[in-house]
């Protein structure tokens, strides 16, 4: 047991322990030559020129806007398939629905862009059902009012199915016999889903809401690099494509460290929060 233990821990040593000693880089002015030990410490100038740069809120606006509209509209979405699944009697029917829902799960990130570019391109598939209902044809990926729809919407596509199976999970472990209680007294299916179903999902729900609030200033790049351009800039650049920009592209590399270390702090204060209200409101919390 041991050694099957000491894989993983040799894993998190070196992959995600050991590199955190990089931090160190955003508090100096980092030089390839030099090396991390040898660069010239500047303290807190980094976040400070991050701070007062004219486009700090702009990132931190579209960050939290893609963010916050996940959370209300993606969020639900996976208790909703979940609460839908459990009324499915059919066993073979259930079976086909859940296989269908966590297939987008495993699509890769550059073939679910590949799909929206195809889709939505001025003769693309959505602008044919456009004109064929009398409309013209709109360039989506090229106006920032589209940019946050299209991003969410494909998200919660992708994840809804994937994102379920935890709930449904929760499901399993709700007694049986409040079901058969709650029919004596008269409920309804409805009801039962109300007074039964929901209240023991609601500590699965909360640990994930919680989760989901600590990881609101920090979003993955990898489609929206896919999916934005110089046009939809406005709506669709936020601090990891910014970091990816002035790190990787511009070789700036503390500039870049501090802009992340700075968007982990606030991650873990706002998980924080997210706890403690967690644990004040319905006493279900990560600690």
């Amino acid at each position: 047991m041991y050694l099957i233990f000491f894989i993983p821990l040799c894993y998190y040593l070196i992959f995600q322990y050991w590199p955190m000693y990089g931090i160190t880089i955003a508090f100096k002015n980092y030089n390839i030559v030099k090396g991390i030990t040898g660069s010239e410490w500047v303290g807190l100038e980094h976040f400070r020129k991050f701070l007062i740069d004219p486009y700090f809120w702009k990132l931190v606006r579209n960050t939290l806007v893609i963010n916050v509209y996940e959370i209300l509209f993606g969020f639900p979405m996976p208790i909703i398939l979940a609460l839908l699944l459990n009324e499915i009697r059919h066993p073979l029917f259930k079976r086909f629905v859940q296989s269908v829902s966590y297939l987008p799960h495993f699509i890769s990130t550059v073939v679910v862009a590949g799909m929206i570019v195809n889709f939505l391109s001025t003769d693309g598939l959505v602008n044919q059902i456009v004109e064929w209902l009398g409309g013209s044809p709109i360039q989506f990926l090229m106006k920032p009012e589209w940019f946050r729809t299209i991003f969410v919407s494909s998200g919660i596509w992708q994840s809804v199915g994937w994102g379920s199976i935890i709930y449904l999970a929760a499901l399993t472990s709700i007694d049986l016999e409040l079901y058969e209680a709650a029919r004596i007294d008269g409920a309804g299916r409805w009801k039962q889903m109300l007074n039964v179903t929901l209240p023991g999902m609601a500590p699965t729900i909360s640990i994930m809401l919680i989760l989901n609030l600590g990881n609101l200033m920090r979003l993955g790049f990898e489609k929206i690099i896919l999916l934005y351009n110089g046009s939809t800039y406005e709506t669709a650049d936020v601090i990891s494509t910014y970091v990816y920009r002035r790190g990787l592209l511009g070789s700036d590399f503390s500039y870049a460290t501090a802009v992340e270390v700075f968007q982990a702090i606030v991650g873990l204060v706002l998980l924080v929060l997210a706890n403690r209200a967690s644990r004040k409101i319905s006493e279900t919390s990560l600690w």
